[in-house]
């Protein structure tokens, strides 16, 4: 059954950085996502060769394998759109959630962006539908707002993290507003993250 999973980096004091990069935003940004820039399966998600075998490669790997369709915000669209190229690293569907509407745009390597007005659940529920088609899980993958969104209104079925050895003192907190409750299933300890799943529970 198809599932929806917020999944993000974080460092240990709950930051995930900050939505709209500035030079200060893009050193946070790398403090907490450089821990996937050597793995070998993400290099080869951005079609460049090399990069390590470890732990943490295998775990990045089974994440990309497992999910289909994403639902990103506007701003991370807006931000990556011009960095991610002609064959951007999704291979999926993208769901845009946006105020301001637009044409479907068509990418290599099974990538596309479409841009949902009706609201995050608009978007998840056309995600889910493309997912289910496809035996995949929707990935809800930023950011920070979109999680945020997800956790407070319920449509978050599972939240995977990984928690990299670091305070960052700065940016946006993951959990500022969210409340949910959850269940540890996996804990992988890999060299540059901690990496761990949840299940979240659904009030009886």
């Amino acid at each position: 059954m198809t599932k929806v999973v917020l999944s993000m980096s974080m460092s240990l004091d709950g930051i995930a950085g900050p939505d709209v990069p500035d030079e200060d935003g893009m050193a946070l940004f790398e403090e907490i996502l450089g821990w996937v820039f050597p793995l070998r399966s993400w290099r080869a998600q951005q079609g460049m060769a090399g990069g390590e075998d470890t732990v943490d490669s295998k775990v990045w790997q089974e994440n990309f394998d497992r999910f289909g369709p994403q639902v990103i915000g506007r701003r991370m669209f807006d931000y990556g759109y011009p960095h991610w190229g002609e064959n951007p690293p999704f291979h999926a569907p993208v769901f845009v959630t946006t105020h301001r509407g637009q044409d479907t745009i068509v990418k290599e390597g099974g990538t596309s962006y479409t841009f949902v007005t009706g609201g995050l659940a608009a978007a998840v529920e056309q995600a889910r539908a493309v997912a289910a088609a496809d035996g995949k899980d929707v990935l809800l993958a930023g950011g920070v707002s979109i999680a945020h969104q997800a956790l407070e209104a319920g449509l978050a079925e599972e939240v995977v993290l990984h928690l990299v050895p670091r305070l960052a003192g700065r940016g946006l907190r993951l959990f500022d507003t969210a409340r949910a409750d959850l269940r540890c299933t996996e804990v992988i300890q890999g060299e540059g993250a901690l990496h761990l799943r949840y299940d979240v529970r659904r009030p009886s």
